[in-house]
């Protein structure tokens, strides 16, 4: 609190002293301040002083979490892995399962999850194209992902998208994109597979998962 009434004054009075000095500095600045707090419950339950808050809520700026602004999520990821690349000196890409997996994601870090999911991906990636399989284990669990009816997941082109108002398993929408590059490869896996981004050996473990064979075998 006593912070708080610190902050007032430079927000009423324009003054303040820095640490160790006597003398009253005065500031012409503009505050802009963010935080995950419910101030109003805050203000209610006494820990957040009621006329510090009306200083700050003169022009409120209400941010939806990041899983009910989906679309936001593949502009963030290709902004940060770029900026990753950048620092790491490192080209990395991302697979369209791996794109779709995170669009479905519900990120409760919003933002600051998906930003440092990304850094951590790009310093420890083996290869140079990014993988649902790369992702850490939490992620994986059937509870963390829910894929919402209004979400188009991102497939090639040929694949048969979802029906309005019903959903997919990522291991159905995974094998739908599989069948779908052989489709148009003619069942050639090494085409299929670079189309994908895949090795071979990934190609054919998917196949084998899927029990995927040309129609006349």
């Amino acid at each position: 609190m006593l912070l708080q009434s610190k902050l007032l004054r430079v927000l009423q009075e324009q003054q303040f002293e820095r640490l160790g000095d006597s003398r009253t500095r005065s500031v012409d600045v503009r505050i802009i301040a963010a935080t995950n707090v419910t101030l109003d419950r805050a203000v209610a339950q006494g820990t957040f002083r009621n006329d510090l808050y009306y200083r700050l809520n003169v022009v409120p700026i209400n941010l939806p979490p990041l899983r009910n602004r989906r679309d936001d999520i593949p502009l963030l990821l290709d902004h940060f892995l770029r900026a990753s690349n950048a620092r790491n000196e490192k080209s990395l890409r991302m697979t369209r399962e791996f794109l779709d997996f995170l669009t479905a994601y519900d990120w409760p870090g919003n933002v600051r999850e998906l930003q440092n999911l990304v850094e951590r991906l790009v310093i420890l990636a083996g290869s140079d194209v990014l993988r649902v399989e790369d992702l850490p284990d939490y992620m994986l669990r059937p509870e963390s992902v829910r894929i919402a009816a209004s979400v188009e997941p991102v497939l090639s082109s040929g694949t048969v998208a979802t029906p309005p108002g019903t959903r997919k398993s990522l291991k159905d929408l995974e094998r739908e994109q599989v069948e779908s590059a052989l489709i148009r490869n003619g069942w050639v896996q090494s085409r299929a597979a670079r189309e994908l981004g895949l090795t071979q050996r990934q190609m054919g473990y998917r196949m084998k998962k899927f029990n995927l064979h040309r129609p006349d075998y």
